[in-house]
């Protein structure tokens, strides 16, 4: 199988769908979700679905049906796809932030710390920067940098030094060149999670996933059709969480409220319709453990 959807249920019931509504999704991946929406939509409804990975568009070009739309282009470009299809505002937005399966467990890929493959990391396999480029390229205060604030790892300077200085002799080329470095430098009964955080800061600088985030948040108010519409979105880090959390309680990326110096008014464009986030249930932790670190948070517009 090439993907088992987390929270499946809880994203399409979050959605709220109505049969004749026009939806999207934005992670499309094995299509597990879309295909779930599509069965809720009746004959006049639509979804658009969006993915830069070209296995996804194979997966996508498997299903025979007229009312899904896919979109081969990063999620960020969001309003400017919806608009070049003749869509200004939708009935609901799903967004799944997690790598798929297929992803983690194919070697080539370079994603997970369990296989040896090349240093690659790249959601799009025609962008230019890859997991090599930021190893074997960039200057060591900025791996210092990525390792600090995407890994959150303690010794980052120390690490970043270390790559540098065995980077001198020859290449690093694969994962497992990499974490023979790393296993120098991580801490004793935590090698496992210590490969894992330097693996997600060094996936989130290949692929710009903060950034693509914030400005995917920033466009949704604008797509949302009306109150009843939702914003669907489920993440898998503290790092991503935080960004989608402050956005919805605070309308900014820092998590606090600007009032308007003359009405005192607050510029929410958003609201939660729950106050804590959705987690799996203990069947799916049980069934699938990748769904344990995922959060879903559901919004809708301000009234």
């Amino acid at each position: 199988m090439y993907h088992e959807s987390v929270m499946l249920h809880e994203c399409v019931e979050g959605l709220n769908i109505r049969p004749d509504g026009v939806y999207v999704d934005v992670t499309f991946g094995g299509g597990g979700h879309s295909k779930a929406i599509l069965e809720k939509l009746g004959e006049k409804g639509k979804l658009y679905a969006f993915d830069q990975d070209p296995d996804a568009k194979k997966n996508a070009n498997l299903i025979e049906d007229k009312r899904l739309v896919f979109i081969e282009a990063n999620f960020r470009y969001i309003k400017k796809y919806l608009r070049l299809h003749g869509v200004k505002q939708v009935d609901g937005i799903l967004a799944d932030f997690g790598i798929s399966s297929h992803q983690i467990d194919e070697p080539t890929r370079g994603f997970s710390t369990r296989f040896d493959g090349e240093l690659d990391m790249r959601m799009n396999q025609k962008a230019e920067v890859s997991a090599y480029t930021v190893i074997n390229k960039y200057p060591e205060e900025q791996l210092h940098k990525i390792f600090g604030m995407y890994g959150e790892i303690k010794n980052a300077r120390t690490l970043a030094g270390a790559i540098c200085s065995e980077r001198m002799n020859q290449p690093i080329n694969t994962t497992g060149e990499l974490k023979a470095i790393l296993e120098k430098y991580a801490p004793k009964f935590k090698e496992f999670r210590y490969f894992a955080q330097v693996f997600q800061a060094i996936r989130i600088e290949v692929n710009q996933e903060l950034d693509v985030i914030q400005e995917f948040l920033e466009q949704t108010p604008e797509l949302l059709r009306d109150t009843d519409s939702r914003l669907c979105i489920m993440t898998f880090h503290s790092l991503e969480d935080r960004l989608v959390k402050n956005y919805i309680k605070s309308g900014n990326f820092y998590g606090e409220l600007q009032k308007d110096i003359v009405y005192g008014t607050v510029d929410k464009p958003l609201e939660a319709v729950s106050r804590k986030p959705i987690e799996a249930s203990a069947d799916e932790l049980a069934r699938n453990n990748r769904s344990r670190s995922a959060k879903l948070r559901i919004a809708t517009l301000s009234k």
